[in-house]
């Protein structure tokens, strides 16, 4: 039986954004399972919730379920396997999550436009958050890589809202978790990470390997 790759998308995308990632990981024989879903509309909660039944079915057809996210999809599968954790979980790859949250979402998030465009998702991405919503995501007690960029194609957010090394979204500090089992810094901006070349190889030595190329 083959093994199978989940993928999340971020809130402000789709899951054609994903689609580079996709065939490279059909190239390498994964089946891929690239789920759509409404980031914009729906709490982080609901979002699990909606894609759970299809990922188990998914998971039900490979001998490992692997997932592999973009920014705020890297909550989604949080909150996923803290609720339905499938038996046969592999390796999870994160590029670009925002797990500390971020400063961006902490300047804007009271702003009307801000709630009208990101939703109830966009909300909980601030880096203060409440007991109850820590509580969502439990401990990472699985395979985890987190891959972080430090280019930023947003000057004036990474200037004067980001502290550190960015993306332009998430700071490289911020995308860590405790628990992952390793962590790596890309030159690359968060739009995309996910077509990054060498975000991409990367990912793939991670779900391998359980480990990055750091040579």
């Amino acid at each position: 039986m083959t093994e199978g790759v989940l993928l999340l998308h971020g809130i402000a995308r789709r899951a054609a954004s994903l689609r580079p990632l996709e065939r490279e990981l059909a190239a390498e024989g994964y089946a891929t399972l690239n789920r759509d879903y409404p980031a914009r509309r729906l709490a982080l909660a609901d979002i699990a919730e909606m894609i759970a039944p299809q990922v188990a079915a998914f998971a039900a057809g490979v001998s490992r379920l692997h997932i592999v996210t973009h920014s705020m999809g890297g909550l989604v599968a949080r909150v996923l396997l803290a609720r339905h954790r499938p038996a046969n979980l592999g390796r999870v790859v994160m590029l670009g999550p925002p797990n500390g949250g971020s400063e961006v979402a902490d300047a804007l998030h009271r702003l009307a436009p801000y709630r009208r465009f990101f939703g109830p998702a966009g909300a909980e991405l601030v880096t203060l958050r409440g007991a109850g919503q820590e509580r969502l995501f439990g401990p990472v007690d699985y395979p985890l890589g987190v891959i972080a960029g430090r280019r930023s194609l947003y000057p004036l957010a990474s200037l004067l809202l980001l502290p550190g090394p960015n993306d332009g979204r998430v700071t490289v500090a911020r995308t860590r978790l405790e628990g992952m089992a390793d962590h790596v810094v890309l030159p690359a901006a968060h739009p995309t990470l996910m077509r990054n070349r060498r975000a991409l190889s990367q990912t793939l030595h991670f779900l391998c390997e359980g480990r990055f190329d750091h040579r």
